[in-house]
């Protein structure tokens, strides 16, 4: 055996020789420095994993940790701290307390933030200012290694989603001074080259026309770039009932940014579809309903779909022949559907045709319709009477809440208005307005308030002759709680009849513990009656429990009718809009 290899051996047995023992760490510092060192020294680590140390890999953790101490507490902006450690024997093991005194923290004393690129050489100041408000750090706040990376990133933010994806970087300098325990700031940003988008390059389209894909986007050739506009497009894609799944992104390459190519990627729907589904709600009962869907028909994109729904109190058949969006963004259908439903004893059949053009631009949809419309109406042994109209009619609808099942921020606005002259194929002339504003606010870090109001009104001579459609009941899971689905109306012996006017109101809480599971409490009010003057709001007082299904989110909601004193359980699957 060579000398050198035995005398290594020898000092190896030696070392296994002496002693290990087990360590108990403490830190003693301000509590919330405490937590931060226990968890990252490299003693208080070996300790927790129950690990057994000799003499000389405990001093050479220890010496490790106090430069560990150092570093940590200087991302936390106390740069001169004073640390102490003493190791304490009980036995075979050892007890190491630190003893942490942080010293003065260090504060920012100044900003300095400048811009090159394509940014610097144009006055868009609003851009400028912007990225320099998203800058989180100002002066005068604590120095933390976390808040200085967190503030570079969002000083980036406004650039990368508007007209500067390839923005960067360029430099950024902290300078402390210890003596005063202060910390000057400074960064530079390239905004590299403005970018400007080309046509798209598709991918995945086979089995529909490429022009579909072509027609849902936002954006033409030559309007400066915005993320918000590839996300726009992507949600248009996805709802277009064509593909089960859209990408569309751009390649940042500044060479790239005179004409950018939208590259798009998407993964279609089978061209038949046929689904089944069951149900129930406390509005309308149990529910099974069918439908079969053709999205490719004459070879044009063009959607046949028929469908069928049974409900313990209404019942619906509808057949639709939808044209995909032409280069206008205009999306036309027409359709027929005929229905019975008997509803608090108002029961009605009736026969719809409609002719529909929808457009949605970010997001704000419109909607377009003329529709004809006969019934058959009886309440009981007071009314008899068959109703017909030929309308035309507007909607105006506004999301600002995402696709999240419980937004949080954001409202939801629809306008509506139509009408019908007995001189076209009506039996009444009217004029029908309608509007419904929901509004969510944040209300601390797990809760929301949602307020909610609607009316509407149909100012015609009488109430004769106008379609069910056309007039309001209140009452029910979406309308005013504690009271049955449309039982708000003009009371009869044999039901309540639809009328000419409507108000609702809501205010809710809803409050989310971990998980999925929530609770709201809420109260609701509202009226519907012949004139402005007969309204008379009842209201609903309530508690609920709500949860985020992989389905959507579940409502489950206990009300006290104040006018009927009853409770009344409450279930909904889904937000309606």
């Amino acid at each position: 055996m060579p000398a050198r290899l035995f005398h290594v051996l020898l000092i190896l047995a030696a070392l296994a020789a002496l002693p290990a023992h087990a360590l108990t760490v403490e830190v003693d510092a301000p509590e919330e420095l405490k937590a931060l060192l226990t968890q990252h020294l490299e003693t208080a680590r070996a300790a927790r994993q129950g690990e057994t140390l000799d003499e000389a890999e405990l001093e050479r953790l220890r010496s490790v940790s106090a430069d560990t101490a150092r570093e940590l507490l200087a991302t936390e902006g106390y740069f001169s701290p004073q640390i102490d450690s003493t190791l304490t024997r009980v036995g075979d093991d050892g007890v190491l307390r630190y003893a942490v005194t942080p010293g003065p923290r260090t504060h920012v004393r100044s900003v300095t933030i400048d811009f090159i690129g394509a940014l610097a050489e144009t006055d868009r100041s609003w851009l400028r200012t912007r990225a320099e408000r998203s800058f989180t750090l100002e002066v005068g706040m604590p120095f933390r290694q976390a808040d200085w990376n967190a503030a570079k990133v969002a000083l980036l933010g406004p650039l990368l989603t508007i007209r500067y994806p390839a923005a960067q970087l360029a430099a950024s300098e902290a300078r402390i001074d210890p003596e005063t325990q202060s910390a000057d700031l400074s960064v530079r940003v390239d905004s590299g080259p403005a970018f400007f988008y080309g046509e798209p390059v598709i991918s995945g389209s086979q089995r529909y026309p490429e022009s579909i894909v072509r027609n849902l986007s936002p954006m033409k050739p030559g309007q400066p770039y915005r993320q918000q506009d590839l996300l726009d497009y992507q949600m248009a894609l996805e709802t277009s009932g064509y593909y089960a799944q859209a990408t569309v992104r751009i390649e940042t390459d500044p060479a790239l940014a005179a004409a950018v190519p939208v590259i798009v990627e998407v993964r279609e729907r089978p061209q038949k579809l046929f689904s089944v589904g069951v149900g129930v709600s406390t509005d309308t009962g149990a529910r099974v309903q069918a439908a079969w869907e053709h999205r490719d028909v004459a070879n044009r994109g063009l959607r046949l779909k028929l469908d069928g729904r049974l409900e313990t109190d209404r019942q619906t058949g509808a057949v639709e022949l939808a044209w995909p969006r032409n280069a206008r963004g205009y999306e036309n259908s027409l359709g027929a559907q005929i229905k019975h439903e008997d509803i608090e004893g108002q029961e009605t059949r009736g026969n719809v045709l409609v002719a529909k053009r929808t457009r949605t631009r970010g997001q704000i949809e419109t909607t377009l319709s003329l529709q004809y419309q006969t019934e058959e109406q009886t309440i009981g042994d007071v009314v008899s009477s068959n109703n017909q109209a030929l309308t035309a009619n507007y909607a105006w609808t506004q999301r600002t809440v995402g696709r999240a099942f419980y937004p949080r921020r954001g409202y939801v606005l629809t306008l509506q208005g139509g009408g019908a002259s007995e001189a076209l194929l009506s039996d009444t002339s009217f004029v029908r307005l309608y509007g419904r504003h929901t509004q969510y606010f944040r209300a601390g870090d797990n809760g929301r308030l949602i307020l909610r109001g609607e009316w509407g009104s149909v100012l015609a001579d009488t109430r004769d002759g106008i379609p069910t459609d056309f007039l309001f009941r209140a009452g029910g899971d979406n309308s005013v709680r504690g009271y049955a689905y449309q039982s708000l109306g003009r009371t009869l012996a044999g039901g309540v009849a639809s009328v000419r006017h409507l108000a609702t109101g809501s205010v809710e809480y809803n409050h989310f513990f971990e998980g999925n599971w929530g609770m709201a409490v809420f109260v609701d009010a509202g009226d519907a009656a012949d004139t402005p003057a007969a309204l008379s709001p009842v209201f609903g007082y309530g508690v609920g429990a709500r949860y985020r299904s992989p389905v959507g989110p579940i409502n489950l909601d206990l009300a006290y009718g104040e006018a009927t004193g009853k409770f009344r359980l409450h279930f909904s699957l889904g937000v309606l809009f």
